[in-house]
């Protein structure tokens, strides 16, 4: 309960909303020796209490809010339970991704992008076979390595214990920064509440253009308490299928190409009926193209801007592109967790929490931002980062028998739709008073007109 007390003051909503959360079940919820599993109930539960309490802050009834642990875990690897028919997930890792040693240590390669897959083989000078991979990077030292693709704008982490990351300067920028940062970058009028509907956030509108796991699972939880969520991509933009299905629940997905004007222009009208613009690209990409947090505000007073990256916005990695496994080896968890388990390092952890995390938390920022703007006016930015979401985790503390557990097996829901019968985890907040669901199913990229409903 006290995860979830300090995410609900952290966000600017009353720790006391903790009371209305009945939370059930204990760590291990998953095999790790960190505490996965009173992470993923307490950020999972915060969004439900943040939407409970603008449901009730809007005239309606409020409610409690309980997550089961073990619901909660299997959410936070929603991917691996998916199922299209009968038929798992496929593998979505490329083939030369993953873990390798180095003339003096590890690295991980994130090459599940064919731009990345490209510019690993071209900096290595080898062919697309994970044994010239591992035959080149024999002859690389890893942190080298490491700086000479992060220049290139490559996916690479150098694997470090945790003692190793708190010396870097990006750890320690990263300490003197909130977990949750929420912002004021304009001002505004207040804009009132509208009368409440059959779920919390029915009549919110939010823009995502967020991709892979972090930023759509942010949206899909918004769209789990009734917001209508239009994905927005584009048309030369990879993707990974599987997370196209799993986290596309509950949205509309278009497709606008921002390199035309009339595109851009298009996203900006989007824009000024948006409530929330959800955005996880490389720093500069957006506003190079005129939709920085403050162009946004400055056009269209009174809008939610949530960002997310990998490593933070100031600091000497504020660039570094990363994902969560990346995240993982270059900050410490994955010789943290081999030294736990009595195997040599690295191990990964049973799911990425910290994309999930960092979903949820994000999610709970714009609930708390649409919270200030009733009140307070404003237009607000909201932030989060993996890798201080890492820190989050490991200040949750350790499991002494952690690797005991067996993950649980959650029922699955199914439902129809243009990529026929699909099951999938439920979410795990259980709302006494409005069920959580999503109003729609998962729809291929592209599907929908980039316009409003209604």
């Amino acid at each position: 309960m006290s995860a979830l007390a300090g995410l609900l003051a952290g966000a600017g909503l009353e720790p006391g909303l903790a009371t209305q959360a009945d939370l059930t079940g204990a760590d291990p919820a998953l095999p790790s020796s960190f505490r996965i599993g009173e992470a993923a109930q307490a950020s999972i539960a915060a969004l439900g209490l943040a939407a409970a309490a603008l449901h009730a802050a809007r005239g309606g009834p409020m409610q409690r809010v309980a997550v089961a642990m073990d619901d909660a875990a299997a959410e936070f690897h929603s991917e691996r339970f998916l199922r299209i028919g009968d038929t798992p997930p496929r593998d979505p890792w490329d083939a030369i991704a993953g873990a390798y040693p180095t003339r003096d240590g590890v690295v991980r390669l994130h090459t599940n992008f064919p731009h990345h897959r490209d510019g690993i083989l071209a900096l290595l000078g080898c062919a697309y076979d994970r044994a010239a991979v591992a035959a080149a990077l024999l002859q690389r030292d890893a942190v080298p390595f490491e700086t000479e693709a992060t220049a290139a704008g490559l996916c690479v982490s150098a694997m470090r214990s945790f003692a190793e990351w708190d010396a870097h300067p990006q750890a320690q920028h990263l300490a003197t920064t909130p977990l949750l940062a929420i912002e004021r970058i304009g001002d505004a009028a207040p804009r009132p509440l509208p009368a409440p509907g059959a779920r919390p956030l029915d009549g919110f509108r939010v823009l995502d253009l967020t991709r892979v796991i972090a930023g759509p699972v942010a949206a899909r939880g918004l769209a789990a308490h009734g917001a209508e969520v239009l994905h927005i991509t584009g048309p030369h933009l990879p993707s990974i299928p599987t997370l196209v299905v799993d986290t596309g629940r509950g949205k509309r997905c278009a497709m606008l190409d921002l390199r035309e004007t009339a595109d851009a222009a298009r996203l900006d009208a989007l824009a000024a009926g948006a409530d929330a613009f959800m955005q996880s690209y490389r720093a500069g990409s957006l506003a190079a193209k005129g939709f920085s947090a403050e162009a946004l505000a400055a056009r269209h007073p009174g809008i939610v801007v949530g960002e997310l990256c990998a490593y933070g916005w100031g600091g000497p990695w504020a660039n570094k592109r990363g994902f969560d496994s990346l995240v993982q080896t270059s900050t410490g968890f994955n010789v943290a967790e081999a030294e736990a388990a009595g195997v040599a390092p690295p191990k990964v952890l049973p799911c990425q929490p910290l994309d999930h995390a960092s979903g949820y938390l994000l999610a709970l920022g714009v609930v708390a931002a649409w919270h200030r703007r009733a009140v307070e006016g404003g237009s607000w930015r909201v932030r989060v980062t993996l890798a201080r979401t890492g820190l989050w985790l490991r200040g949750l503390g350790r499991l002494a028998d952690g690797f005991a557990a067996s993950p649980h097996a959650p029922p699955l829901v199914t439902e129809e739709g243009p990529f026929g019968p699909v099951r999938h985890v439920p979410h795990a907040a259980r709302m006494s008073v409005t069920p959580a669901r999503w109003a729609r199913p998962a729809e291929p990229l592209g599907a929908s007109p980039a316009a409003w409903q209604g």
